[in-house]
């Protein structure tokens, strides 16, 4: 299909925009928010990310009206690219809520979806790996991890929701959890829609 002796430059973009989406999703997880000071440092830091990732998208759409050539199909790497980048820019808007929300609480659901996306993430980055060394047929078994992971997060989904009203009695807090829980899902679907992605470009390709 293409020539495997030397990295393009395509691929090596959609690398740089999946770690800094990783980079964020590990900081989000591993940052401990203890008071509400600490949830705008998490949020200015998260914004950062998002900076960085929007730049990123941008240069590979410079790229892709500058070439006449793809290695694949231009429409499946800006695919590729934006998917990947919802991931970072849900991961950010979750963040966000918990400043707005005031919300230095995490609790194991939280937890749970959290290390579901950075497992996710870190297969995502794999996956890429395997797409700059146009080992394209590699990438399948990272993309049904990453399936595999979101299934798992619907399962929290609803022991999560229902726990919850089963037990909180604070309406308020009530309406907080179940935004937060809901957002976090929304992120696993982001990785997957990833890895749906990923599933169409092995079909097209390899």
């Amino acid at each position: 299909m293409f020539s495997s002796k030397k990295s393009d430059p395509f691929f090596t973009a959609l690398h740089k925009i999946a770690e800094n989406m990783r980079e964020a999703v590990h900081y989000a997880n591993n940052y401990r928010i203890e008071t509400v000071a600490d949830l705008k440092e998490i949020s200015i830091r998260m914004k950062e990310y998002e900076t960085s990732g929007d730049k990123l998208i941008h240069e590979l759409i410079v790229m892709l009206n500058k070439s006449f050539m793809t290695p694949i199909e231009r429409e499946d790497i800006l695919a590729l690219a934006i998917r990947m980048d919802d991931v970072l820019d849900g991961t950010e808007s979750c963040i966000a809520h918990f400043e707005m929300f005031s919300l230095n609480e995490i609790d194991d659901s939280m937890r749970d979806f959290l290390g579901y996306i950075v497992k996710s993430a870190d297969e995502l980055v794999k996956a890429m790996e395997l797409l700059n060394k146009k080992d394209l047929v590699g990438m399948r078994q990272h993309a049904i991890l990453v399936k595999d992971y979101e299934r798992q997060c619907d399962e929290v989904l609803r022991s999560s929701i229902k726990k919850l009203f089963l037990n909180e009695k604070d309406p308020i807090r009530l309406i907080k959890f179940k935004d937060i829980y809901e957002q976090l899902e929304e992120v696993a679907d982001h990785c997957q829609n990833v890895a749906n992605t990923i599933e169409t470009i092995i079909m097209r390709n390899a």
